[in-house]
């Protein structure tokens, strides 16, 4: 995936979705698509997007669910760890994943930021943080990828 990114929010201070970023990690990966992630930008150091809130993905009351939220944060991963792939890799998959669930997401958007921990030649580990839109975080993942070679 090429890198991307958006300097400014939008007027109310939200993210900006990168329409045509978010289309391509929907078609490399549809699951991203089913589950509503929009990215905002993806970088090296860095990956964003956001999902928004919605009753058929959550569970008792208004949480957002916790499968979901892991789908979110497992898809994230991916996107940012492809963006730290070696030279001749082609893709990664997760090996290992671990969520800390801090809060309940009741409203939306939540805020996906991926950040690679270590990008090796073999593995890629990454931790992303999903957020409320005050500011509070919700999940701490932090996940390894196996890195495929061609």
């Amino acid at each position: 995936m090429n890198e991307h990114s958006t300097e400014s929010g939008a007027a109310d201070g939200s993210p900006v979705v990168d329409a045509a970023l978010t289309a391509m990690v929907a078609d490399l990966m549809p699951f991203a698509g089913l589950i509503g992630l929009q990215v905002v930008s993806n970088a090296a150091d860095q990956s964003v997007a956001i999902a928004e809130w919605a009753p058929e993905r959550c569970t008792v009351g208004t949480a957002l669910h916790g499968g979901f939220l892991m789908a979110l944060a497992d898809s994230m991963g991916a996107v940012c760890a492809v963006a730290n792939l070696p030279e001749g890799a082609v893709g990664t998959s997760t090996i290992e994943s671990k969520t800390n669930f801090l809060r309940a997401a009741t409203e939306g958007p939540v805020t996906i930021t991926s950040t690679p921990l270590h990008a090796g030649r073999t593995t890629i580990v990454v931790q992303t943080d999903i957020c409320r839109p005050d500011g509070k975080m919700v999940t701490r993942t932090i996940q390894t990828q196996a890195v495929l070679q061609g």
